[in-house]
């Protein structure tokens, strides 16, 4: 949690480029503008755990790929104007353990449903999961539009 006296809340986002993940950037914005809240849009990168196989095969660019995917999501969320309180943090580390870890100086952890990695017929992301699980700080898990139950 943020300490007493600090200046602002800290909302962070965990960012993959997929759709739940641009509506959690959404949600995390509308949640912060009346608290005041700085949103920390979060993109993480590793490179695969066969990674000296790929420098082999002369494979490279998985840190900026994940800069542009970061860049395209907040374009998107907030239609190429993103406000002030927005800043994007490009993180080398496994999704999982570093939102945990950076929950533990966070007021809030926002996530998408699912994103773009596991199978898809979970219920619930691996990562939303364990942040559900393991955060430091109150954690939302934000649907897309189209997955929200219907009214009947």
């Amino acid at each position: 949690m943020s300490t007493a006296g600090a200046p602002f809340a800290r909302i962070v986002v965990g960012v993959d480029g997929s759709e739940a993940s641009i509506e959690a950037l959404r949600e995390a914005q509308r949640l912060a503008v009346p608290l005041g809240a700085k949103v920390m849009a979060n993109a993480y990168w590793d490179y695969p755990q066969v990674y000296t196989g790929y420098v082999m095969m002369g494979i490279e660019g998985f840190e900026e790929r994940a800069g542009e995917i970061l860049d395209e999501a907040v374009k998107t969320a907030f239609g190429g104007d993103t406000p002030s309180n927005v800043i994007s943090n490009l993180v080398r580390g496994h999704p999982r353990e570093s939102l945990i870890e950076a929950s533990r100086d966070a007021d809030m952890v926002v996530v998408g449903r699912r994103g773009h990695g596991g199978f898809g017929g979970l219920l619930l992301g691996s990562v939303s999961s364990a942040l559900v699980a393991h955060a430091h700080c109150p954690v939302l898990v934000v649907h897309t539009p189209e997955e929200r139950p219907k009214d009947s």
